[in-house]
């Protein structure tokens, strides 16, 4: 479902235990409360897709949705 009002690009952070995913996705200004941004359902729920895929480590599909970096540990 569409919220209508003004939307706006936001690199969103996944953070998993190997990887964090930096992802683009649209958060909306709703026309009825803009008083603060929020996220449409479809993108809590890549969102949610991102983080499972980071914890089992799918490397390739994360590398289709956006940037992957690998967590290293401190010597």
């Amino acid at each position: 479902m569409r919220i209508p009002g003004q939307r706006i690009p936001r690199t969103r952070v996944v953070q998993a235990e190997k990887f964090v995913v930096a992802v683009e996705v649209e958060m909306v200004i709703p026309a009825d409360d803009p008083s603060e941004p929020c996220y449409e359902a479809e993108t809590v729920q890549l969102l949610r897709e991102i983080k499972e895929h980071a914890e089992r480590g799918d490397l390739a599909w994360l590398t289709k949705k956006g940037k992957v970096y690998a967590a290293v540990e401190a010597a």
